[in-house]
């Protein structure tokens, strides 16, 4: 595969994985089974991955930010504990059995979907809109795990973010996207210097995907967030489904990727 190729598929995935990231979580699955097919170790792509990470959720958080749904006082309140957690788990994170990877993903996928199908506040949704969230106690221990979480595992973060804020907090969807966003914005540089730090990162890949990822979020936050919260369920609902059938092994996104590329 030339070079060329390879700079086309980082950016045209970028801009897909962008736009499922911003609309709920899954993306990473894509982007380390690309990282992957292109020859990148498995410790490498979790590294070079977070470049497109960051670049993505700041491009979302300030679009959200603008369009004032992005209550920032709260979102550094929750962040602090999210970061130390991140640092945490990123230092004793060498690597996680794959079996124990999918049992946390399914769970995590399940309660959502759970959540999602049962759940009917949606039909008169509290949409905060950059209003001030009621932060308690008990939610910096929430964020602190969700650190340790996205540090030690990090795919699917925002599967439990969103599970989290939604189902413990009372959220609207679009408002937990939008805490999702920041959030991990905050807390993912944290993690991406300790593998650029041990050599775990390949900058020419990880940017070219994170201007795809630019992109991508750009379009979510500035539009499609904008097409309601009935849509975004929708939407968030078909990704989760995908990424879930993926996981118990009913589809394989990396069979079809290489296909793709054969």
């Amino acid at each position: 595969m030339d070079q060329t190729t390879v700079i086309i598929l980082l950016v045209v995935s970028g801009i897909v994985v962008g736009v499922i990231n911003t609309l709920a979580g899954g993306g990473a699955f894509i982007s380390m089974t690309l990282f992957t097919v292109i020859g990148l170790p498995i410790n490498v792509s979790n590294g070079t991955n977070r470049i497109a990470v960051v670049l993505q959720n700041l491009t979302s958080s300030i679009a959200f930010l603008r369009k004032r749904m992005l209550d920032i006082r709260s979102g550094i309140k929750l962040s602090i504990p999210a970061v130390i957690g991140n640092v945490v788990g990123s230092l004793v994170a060498s690597q996680i059995n794959d079996s124990i990877f999918k049992i946390c993903m399914t769970v995590v996928m399940t309660t959502v979907l759970l959540y999602m199908i049962f759940d009917k506040s949606h039909k008169h949704p509290n949409i905060h809109g950059g209003h001030p969230l009621v932060v308690r106690w008990w939610h910096y221990l929430l964020f602190l795990f969700m650190g340790f979480y996205g540090g030690y595992i990090y795919v699917g973060l925002g599967y439990v973010i969103l599970a989290a804020t939604i189902w413990l907090m009372d959220l609207d969807i679009i408002t937990a996207n939008v805490v999702k966003c920041f959030i991990i914005f905050v807390a993912t540089p944290f993690s991406l210097i300790i593998f650029m730090v041990n050599g775990q990162v390949d900058y020419a890949y990880g940017l070219w995907h994170g201007l795809g990822n630019v992109v991508g979020a750009y379009l979510a936050s500035r539009y499609v967030i904008s097409w309601g919260v009935t849509f975004v369920r929708w939407a968030t609902f078909v990704i989760i489904m995908i990424c879930f059938a993926d996981l118990v092994g009913l589809i394989s996104m990396q069979d079809m990727l290489y296909a793709m590329l054969a």
